[in-house]
């Protein structure tokens, strides 16, 4: 398909057309693998951790492979750095829509799970900010050791985030979140008792949809950008990794009026540590280290997700309980470091 023959009217509903197409199937994904995992028993296990990581990531997987295939290493840089900090920003959609007037999203999440998930996150995007500097002479089979230790210490974060057991808690969950979640854990055990076989059918739909999305939304937001005379760095870190977003929204929201607020940062957070491994894949397709090549605005964007997520540290750990406009604190300082961090961005050199 020559993408440059279209117009850009067309161009623009196919965009907003495959975004549509990643909120749909990411959404029916997101709710496939919950029930997959539950009935295979895979969902505590670091397998079952690993898994919903990638599968959840599908947009972006696709995005990077074709914009690393393409030589579009901005888009692709960006566009993971750039999902991070919007994908943290969701987390304050979910703070005002989905839990309600009685405390914030991090008063009802609060545990020990959560704040590891978000050291391990800021450990590897520190990494990332460190790499940029790692000498081109130590680049071995394409990768950078930075992309390798990224690797290695997500791995051993959700191993230990998977091991609930060695791990302390803390001693002021409400007794009506811990209800909750045992009520959660007998429903769950009688919901999965039913054919699993359409689950998976929709999963293997909605997956190769999403990675045709994620393609198509990767050339045709190149190409209007290219039209529009925006830069791909800001494109990525903007329009595309709010598209790419949008099933985290939808899943987010449901998951915290169904009160699984726990889940609903999680999966977040997981998320957003996963993602620089992506690096990693970049950087074999395209056959060069990505991170050593990162642009002054990638590590903008690095540093801004560093923010936002400790942010939410210090929101799950103090969990304050006073509202303000339907958030928490934390989610009202998260939306506003976001929009100076993106204003910020437009006028980096």
């Amino acid at each position: 398909m020559n993408i440059a023959a279209l117009s850009t009217p067309l161009l623009i509903a196919s965009f907003i057309f495959c975004s549509a197409i990643i909120w749909v199937a990411g959404t029916k994904i997101s709710f496939a693998i919950d029930v997959i995992s539950k009935h295979f028993g895979i969902g505590e296990a670091l397998g079952g951790i690993i898994f919903l990581a990638i599968v959840t990531n599908l947009p972006e997987i696709a995005i990077t492979s074709v914009a690393a295939y393409n030589g579009h290493m901005e888009i692709a840089a960006s566009n993971i750095l750039g999902g991070i900090a919007i994908q943290t920003v969701v987390l304050a959609m979910i703070d005002f829509f989905g839990v309600g007037k009685s405390a914030p999203l991090t008063y009802r999440a609060s545990s020990i799970e959560l704040i590891l998930e978000g050291i391990v996150l800021i450990f590897i995007l520190t990494l990332v900010l460190m790499g940029k500097f790692i000498s081109t002479d130590l680049i071995f089979l394409r990768v950078t050791p930075t992309e390798l230790f990224i690797l290695v210490i997500w791995i051993f974060g959700v191993y230990i985030v998977s091991k609930k057991g060695i791990l302390p808690k803390l001693v002021h969950v409400d007794q009506e979140v811990l209800d909750e979640e045992q009520k959660q854990s007998e429903e769950a055990k009688t919901s999965t008792t039913d054919s699993i076989m359409p689950k998976i059918i929709v999963f293997s739909i909605c997956a190769l949809l999403t990675l045709l999305a994620g393609w198509m939304l990767e050339v045709s937001g190149e190409e209007l950008a290219g039209r529009f005379g925006i830069s791909g760095a800001i494109f990525g870190a903007t329009i595309l990794a709010a598209s790419t977003s949008l099933p985290e929204i939808s899943t987010g929201i449901a998951s915290a009026k169904l009160k699984d607020y726990r889940m609903a940062m999680s999966d977040i957070l997981g998320g957003n540590a996963f993602l620089p491994i992506l690096f990693l894949l970049a950087s074999l397709i395209s056959g060069q280290a990505v991170i050593p090549k990162l642009a002054s605005t990638d590590m903008f964007l690095t540093g801004l997700g560093i923010l936002l997520t400790g942010i939410y540290m210090v929101g799950l750990i103090f969990r304050l309980k006073k509202q303000y406009f339907r958030m928490g604190l934390d989610s009202i300082a998260v939306i506003v470091v976001y929009t100076l961090g993106i204003i910020g961005l437009i006028y980096i050199n």
